[in-house]
C-alpha cells in the first residue's frame, strides 16, 4: 500500500457545525485534525454526532458553517478528489447478502473504478490480509458478524486510500473478531494509513492514538486517551469481601453522595468518586476491603458527562417480589440440540438457571449461543433435548412458558411504524394485560422511561437509546419471571447501558431471573454464571472470577474476562486439533 510520512495532517476541522431542520446542531463550532499513521477515535454516546462528522468527512454532506480539509482539499470545493482517495466503511455497511465474497469484491471494484490488471493481486493480497480467502465462495449472508465486517474493511481498502473512515465497525462483534480488526487496522496505520475508528465503546477508544470526544454534538475533549484517563488518577476504588449481595451494595455506592459511577466486577464492585480521599462510603460493621484501583478511559469519560444514573430503579420498586417457591430452575435446558440439515448449530447444551440469578450465553460470532437463545425462548424447536421456562416444557406448553417470559431481541424488534404508546398498548395486549390493569401498566412504563415528550414519534426513528429503553419497557409489561435479553446494549452509550444494568440489577434482588447473551465483556461481570459456547458446544461454565482464574499465568496473572474469553476459545481449538 502507498506510504506517506507519519503524522501528516489529513483532516483539518475548522468551526464546523451542521444542523438538521430546526434542532439543535449535530455538530457544534468543531475544530481539530487527524493525523496519518495513526488511530483517531471517534468516541462519544448514540446520537453525538460521530456519524455526521465522518459524512461530513467524505464530502457527502456539507457543513452549515466552518470548514472542512481533507487531504489538503476543501470538501465544499472538490469532494470528487477526496472520494477517489479514501476509503468508507458505513455504520451499515452495504453488503449484498445473496453475492459471495468474492462476487461483492468484484462488484466494489466495479464501483471504485479498480483497473482490472491490478484486481488478481488486490483480491488476493486482501483476502490474505483479512483471512477470507478460504471464505471466498461463501454468500455474504452466511458470515459471521465478525466475518462480515472483514470483508467491507476488504471493499474499503481497495482502492488503497491515504484515510479510512470506520463508522462504528465494532458493534455486535464478538471480543475474538474485534482484536483481529483492530491488529488489521493497526497494521494499516504502520503505512502511514490514517484511520477514524468511530464508537460508543470506551475500551477501544482507550486502545486509540488520539480521541475526539463528543457529545451532543459537542466536543468535550482532544488529545491522547491517557490525558483524559489520567483526570480519574487517585479516585477509583476496588470494594471486595463485602457481606450481602452485591447487587445491593452497588445500589448503596451508587445513591452516596460522591460516588460518581460504579459497576460490578465478579465478586467485587468498582468505583468512581468525586474526589481523591478514600471515602466512607460502607455501612459500618460490612467488613469489605476497599483499595485504590487503576482509572480506565470509561471512568474519566463518565466523569465528565456528570456521572452514572444513580442506583435507584423506579421499574424494580414497581415489580412485585416473586416468592422462592422451591428449589427448582427458571430456566433450564437439557440436552438441548439443533441441527440445520448437516449442520449441527448447538449441540447437547446443559444448564439450569435459579431463581434471582444473571446467567450469561458467551461466545463468537456463529458459535451458537443464539441459536440456543432461540430455542429456549420457544422461538426455534430443538431437534433434540428439551427446555423449561418456570416449569413449563418448551414442546408442549409453549404458549404458557412465553406468558412467564420476557424477550428482548438483539435487533430493535417493536413495531417501526408505530408510536411508543402503540407499542406499549400492542405488547400489553399480546401478554394477556386488559383493562385498568393494562392503563396502568402502561402509564407505568411511560413514567419510569420518560417516554412523554417523545409519545408521538415513529419507534424507527427514536435514538437508539431510547428504543432500547423502549424495547426493555416492552419486556417487562406483564412482570415476567424470566427475562431474555439478547445483546440488550449493543452500540448504546455507556450512561444509558449504566441505567440499563441499574434495573437488571434491581429487578433480579426482586426474583427475575436473567438469561443474556452479550459481546461487552465487562458486561458479562454482571453475570452469577457464564456458559461459554463454541462451535455449537459449552466449553466452559462457571462465575466470571472462576473463568478468569482458569486462565491465569505467568504472563498474564490478572486476566481480564476479554483474555479469560480468548483464551478459552483458543484452549478448545487446540484440544480439538489435537483430539483429531
Amino acid at each position: 500500500m502507498t506510504s506517506i510520512p507519519d503524522k501528516t495532517e489529513l483532516v483539518r476541522l475548522s468551526g464546523v457545525t451542521k444542523r438538521f431542520g430546526g434542532r439543535s446542531p449535530a455538530l457544534d463550532a468543531i475544530s481539530g485534525s487527524i493525523l496519518g499513521g495513526e488511530i483517531t477515535g471517534l468516541v462519544g454516546p448514540d446520537g453525538a454526532g460521530k456519524t455526521t462528522m465522518i459524512r461530513l468527512m467524505t464530502g457527502l454532506m456539507l457543513p452549515d458553517s466552518g470548514t472542512v480539509e481533507v487531504l489538503g482539499f476543501d470538501t465544499a470545493q472538490n469532494p470528487a478528489a477526496i472520494q477517489a482517495s479514501i476509503g468508507y466503511m458505513p455504520q451499515r455497511f452495504g453488503l449484498y447478502e445473496d453475492l459471495s465474497v468474492q462476487e461483492n469484491l468484484n462488484l466494489y471494484a466495479d464501483l471504485r473504478g479498480l483497473p482490472k490488471n491490478e484486481r488478481t493481486a488486490t483480491f488476493d493480497e486482501l483476502l490474505t490480509f483479512t483471512d477470507l480467502k478460504r471464505f471466498s465462495d461463501r454468500l455474504a449472508g452466511k458470515l459471521s458478524g465478525g466475518m462480515k465486517q472483514k470483508l467491507g474493511l476488504a471493499c474499503a481498502l481497495l482502492k488503497k486510500p491515504r484515510l479510512l473512515l470506520l463508522d462504528e465497525p465494532g458493534v455486535g462483534v464478538d471480543p475474538i473478531s474485534r482484536r483481529e480488526l483492530w491488529k488489521m487496522v493497526e497494521n494499516l496505520t504502520r503505512e502511514g494509513i490514517g484511520v477514524v475508528w468511530s464508537t460508543a465503546y470506551l475500551d477501544e477508544a482507550e486502545a486509540c492514538n488520539a480521541v475526539l470526544l463528543l457529545n451532543q454534538g459537542k466536543l468535550l475533549f482532544s488529545g491522547k486517551p491517557s490525558e483524559l484517563t489520567a483526570r480519574a488518577e487517585g479516585r477509583v476504588f476496588k470494594v471486595s469481601g463485602m457481606s450481602g449481595r452485591k447487587r445491593q451494595v452497588l445500589a448503596k455506592l451508587l445513591d452516596q453522595e460522591d460516588v460518581i459511577d460504579g459497576a460490578i466486577q465478579g465478586e467485587a464492585i468498582r468505583i468512581v468518586t468525586g474526589n481523591s480521599a478514600l471515602p466512607d462510603i460502607l455501612p459500618a460493621g460490612d467488613g469489605a476491603a476497599v483499595v485504590p484501583a487503576p482509572p480506565r478511559f470509561e471512568d474519566a469519560f463518565v466523569d465528565l458527562l456528570g456521572g452514572g444514573p444513580g442506583g435507584r430503579s423506579k421499574l424494580a420498586e414497581a415489580q412485585q417480589t416473586l416468592p422462592a417457591k422451591d428449589d427448582r430452575p427458571v430456566i433450564e435446558a437439557k440436552g438441548l440440540t439443533k441441527a440445520f440439515g448437516d449442520f449441527t448449530a448447538a449441540d447437547d447444551i446443559t444448564f439450569a438457571i435459579r431463581r434471582g440469578e444473571i446467567f450469561g450465553l458467551l461466545g463468537p460470532n456463529g458459535a451458537g449461543k443464539s441459536t440456543t437463545f432461540k430455542m429456549l425462548c420457544g422461538l426455534l424447536k430443538p431437534t433434540a433435548g428439551e427446555g423449561r421456562v418456570a416449569g413449563f416444557d418448551l414442546r408442549r406448553d409453549a404458549a404458557s412458558a412465553r406468558n412467564q417470559l420476557g424477550y428482548m431481541a438483539q435487533k430493535f424488534s417493536l413495531y417501526g411504524d408505530l408510536s411508543i404508546g402503540q407499542n406499549l398498548d400492542f405488547f400489553a395486549g399480546v401478554y394477556g394485560l386488559s383493562g385498568q390493569r393494562k392503563r396502568a401498566r402502561v402509564a407505568l412504563m411511560n413514567e419510569i422511561f420518560d417516554f412523554g415528550r417523545h409519545a408521538g414519534q415513529s419507534s424507527k426513528d427514536l435514538p437508539l437509546g431510547l428504543k432500547q429503553r423502549l424495547a426493555l419497557a416492552c419486556a417487562v409489561m406483564h412482570e415476567p419471571q424470566a427475562l431474555f435479553l439478547d445483546e440488550p446494549t449493543s452500540g448504546v452509550d455507556p450512561i444509558t447501558r449504566r441505567e440499563f444494568w441499574t434495573h437488571i440489577n434491581a429487578l433480579v434482588e426482586k426474583g427475575v431471573t436473567v438469561l443474556v447473551t452479550t459481546h461487552f465483556m465487562e458486561e458479562a461481570e454482571y453475570c452469577d454464571r457464564i456458559s461459554l459456547i463454541y462451535r455449537g458446544r459449552s466449553i466452559a461454565l462457571g462465575s466470571p472470577d472462576a473463568l478468569k482464574a482458569s486462565v491465569v499465568s505467568k504472563d498474564n496473572p490478572d486476566p481480564t474476562m476479554e483474555d479469560a474469553f480468548i483464551a478459552l476459545v483458543e484452549r478448545s481449538e487446540t484440544g480439538a486439533k489435537e483430539a483429531a
